[in-house]
C-alpha cells in the first residue's frame, strides 16, 4: 500500500474522530446544555466543589474547553470568582482525561448496537429530546468505530520507511516532541481525540515507550492554551479564567517535562501496555496538576487581573484637550448653560446610535474589536452622564425661571434614560452575542429577519428621538410615542412565530430560543427609553394624560 493510501486512511479516520466528538458533544449541550449550566453555575460555591463539578461536567461534554468557555462566561457576568472559575477548569481537565479512559476499553460490540440505537431514537420520533438522544448515541458509535479505523489504517506504518527516522529523532530531541503534540492538540481542539490517537498509535509499536511522556505533556499543554485563545478578545475576567489555567496546567507540564528530562521515568512505570501508559500518563498529570494547582488558584487569578487590567493614565495636558460644551463660566447664566448641557447630550445620542448600529453587526459576524469599542462607548456614555449630572447640579436654581427648571429636569431625566439604553446594549445584548457565538448558535432564517425588522424600527425611533433635543416638534413626538405601540405588537407577533417554529422543530430556534426572546425584549425596552423622551415635550403641550388610569 503507498504512503499516499496509507494517509488518507489514517486521516479520515481521525476526521471521523473530530466530527464524532464534536456530534456527541453537540447533542448533549442541546438537549440538556440549559440544565447543565445551571447545575454547573449552582454547584461552583468553593473551589473544591468547584473543581467536583467541572469533573463531571467535562465528563458529560467530553470536553475540557466547552467547560472553560461556560465557566469563563459565568465569571464575566459575575456569577463566580475567578479562583472559582480557574479551579473548575482544573476539574475539567481530570474529567476530560477520565473520558479517555473509559473509551479505551473495549468496546468493540457496543458499535453496531449505539448506531442502531442512535438510528432508531432519531428516526422514530419528531421529539426534540428523542432526536438530540439518538444524535448522542450515534456519535459515540462513530467515536468507537473511528479508533479501530485509526488502528487498521495505521498498521501499515510498521513497515514505512521515513517514520522510524523521525521517530527516532523525535527520541533524541523530546522538547521538540513536546511542541508537536502541542501543536496537534492545537489542531485538533480536542485533547480527548489527541490522546486517543496517541494511544492507538503506541498500541501499534509505532510511538515508543520512551516517547510517551514527553508526548502526553505536550497534548496537555496544547490543550490548556485552546481555552486562553477562544476567549482572547472578550472581558478581562472571561480571559482571566482559561489564562489561569495555561498558568497552572501549562507550567506543571513544563515542570513534569524538566523532571522527565533529569531523571527519564519510565512509561512502564505506569503501565507494561504503550496504550494504557498513554491513558495513564494523562490521568496521572491532570490529577498532579489538580492537586497541587488548586491552592494557588486564587493568587494566580489576582496576578492576572493585575497583569491584564490596564493602567490608564491622563496627563494634565491630555485633559485640557479634552473638547466638552460644558463651560463651567457659563453657569452664571442658565439658558446658556442649560443649551451647553443639550449639546453635551447630543454628543451621547451620537455614541448610542454608533453603539445600536454595530451591535446587529457583531450578532450576525463576530468582530472582537468593535465588541470592545461598544464597550469603550458605553465607559464613555457613563463618563459624559455624570459630568452632566454634575453641570447641570451646579446651575442656581434660585436664578432658573419656571420654563428654565422644567426644561432642566426634562435633561437631566433624558440623560438617565439615555445611559440606561447604553447599559443595555453594552451589557445585556453583548454578553447574548458572545454567548450566541462561543456556542455556535445560528438564528432560524425567519427569525433573524423578525430581529432585524425590529432593530431597523428601533434605530428609526431613535433618530426620531435624537431630533428632538433640538426640534422639540409635537408631530415627532406624537409619532414617535405611536411607534411604541408598533413595536409592542412587533415583538409579540415575533414571540408567537418563534414558539411556533419550535413546536415545528425548528432546530436552529430551539438553539437560538433564549437569546432570540431576551434580545427581542432589549430592544423593546431601548425603544421604551427612547419613547420615553417624548413625554415632555407632548406634556408642555398639553396633550399627555396625567394618568392611564380610567
Amino acid at each position: 500500500m503507498s504512503g499516499m493510501v496509507v494517509f488518507i486512511n489514517l486521516a479520515g479516520a481521525v476526521a471521523l474522530l473530530l466530527w464524532a466528538t464534536r456530534m456527541v458533544r453537540t447533542g448533549i449541550e442541546r438537549a440538556y446544555g440549559n440544565i447543565l449550566r445551571e447545575k454547573l453555575r449552582l454547584a461552583i460555591g468553593n473551589r473544591i466543589t468547584a473543581a467536583i463539578a467541572g469533573f463531571f461536567f467535562a465528563i458529560a461534554l467530553q470536553s475540557a474547553t466547552a467547560v472553560a468557555l461556560i465557566v469563563a462566561g459565568f465569571v464575566a457576568s459575575g456569577y463566580v470568582s475567578t479562583a472559582i472559575g480557574i479551579a473548575t477548569l482544573l476539574g475539567a481537565d481530570l474529567g476530560s482525561a477520565l473520558v479517555v479512559r473509559i473509551l479505551r476499553q473495549d468496546l468493540s460490540l457496543l458499535i453496531p448496537v449505539l448506531l442502531l440505537a442512535g438510528t432508531i431514537a432519531f428516526r422514530a420520533s419528531e421529539s426534540r429530546q428523542w432526536r438530540q438522544v439518538g444524535r448522542i448515541l450515534f456519535g459515540l458509535g462513530l467515536l468507537l468505530l473511528s479508533l479501530r479505523l485509526i488502528g487498521e489504517a495505521s498498521i501499515p506504518l510498521k513497515t514505512s520507511e521515513i517514520l522510524p527516522v523521525i521517530i527516532n529523532y523525535l527520541s533524541r530531541d523530546w522538547i521538540t516532541a513536546f511542541v508537536l503534540a502541542g501543536l496537534l492538540a492545537w489542531a485538533f481542539h480536542s485533547s480527548v481525540a489527541a490522546v486517543l490517537l496517541l494511544a492507538s498509535l503506541a498500541d501499534r509499536a509505532l510511538i515508543p515507550p520512551v516517547l510517551i511522556i514527553p508526548l502526553v505533556l505536550g497534548i496537555n499543554f496544547g490543550a490548556a492554551v485552546i481555552g486562553a485563545v477562544l476567549t482572547r478578545g472578550e472581558r478581562i475576567d472571561a480571559r482571566i479564567v482559561p489564562l489561569g489555567n495555561v498558568a497552572i496546567r501549562g507550567f506543571g507540564t513544563l515542570l513534569a517535562l524538566a523532571a522527565q528530562l533529569a531523571f527519564e521515568l519510565e512509561s512502564s512505570f505506569f503501565s507494561a501496555q504503550p496504550g494504557d501508559a498513554v491513558v495513564l500518563v494523562h490521568l496521572a498529570v491532570n490529577l498532579a496538576v489538580l492537586v497541587f494547582g488548586l491552592p494557588f488558584c486564587g493568587l494566580v487569578g489576582k496576578i492576572l487581573k493585575a497583569w491584564l487590567t490596564p493602567v490608564i493614565q491622563l496627563d494634565e495636558q491630555e485633559a485640557e484637550t479634552r473638547i466638552t460644551a460644558l463651560n463651567p463660566d457659563h453657569l452664571s447664566d442658565p439658558k446658556q448653560a442649560i443649551a451647553n448641557a443639550t449639546r453635551e447630550v447630543l454628543t451621547v445620542c451620537d455614541r448610542i446610535e454608533l453603539m445600536l448600529t454595530w451591535i446587529f453587526d457583531v450578532f450576525d459576524k463576530l468582530d472582537k474589536q468593535k465588541i470592545a469599542r461598544i464597550e469603550d462607548l458605553d465607559d464613555e456614555v457613563d463618563e459624559t452622564h455624570r459630568e452632566i449630572k454634575f453641570y447641570l447640579a451646579k446651575i442656581s436654581q434660585s436664578e432658573l425661571d419656571d420654563r428654565s427648571a422644567a426644561q432642566l429636569q426634562d435633561l437631566l431625566g433624558a440623560t438617565i434614560k439615555l445611559e440606561q439604553a447604553a447599559d443595555i446594549i453594552a451589557q445585556n445584548m453583548v454578553t447574548r452575542v458572545r454567548k450566541k457565538h462561543a456556542r455556535d448558535i445560528a438564528f432560524s432564517a425567519e427569525g433573524w429577519h423578525e430581529l432585524k425588522g425590529l432593530h431597523k424600527e428601533v434605530m428609526r425611533n431613535a433618530r426620531l428621538a435624537f431630533n428632538l433635543f433640538v426640534s422639540r416638534d409635537v408631530d415627532h413626538a406624537r409619532q414617535l410615542v405611536a411607534q411604541k405601540e408598533v413595536v409592542r405588537t412587533m415583538v409579540r407577533n415575533s414571540e408567537e412565530s418563534h414558539m411556533q417554529r419550535l413546536r415545528d422543530g425548528n432546530d436552529d430556534s430551539y438553539d437560538s430560543s433564549s437569546i432570540h426572546i431576551d434580545t427581542m425584549r432589549d430592544l423593546k425596552e431601548i425603544n421604551s427609553l427612547f419613547a420615553s423622551i417624548a413625554y415632555p415635550v407632548l406634556a408642555g403641550a398639553g396633550m399627555l394624560r396625567k394618568s392611564r388610569l380610567l
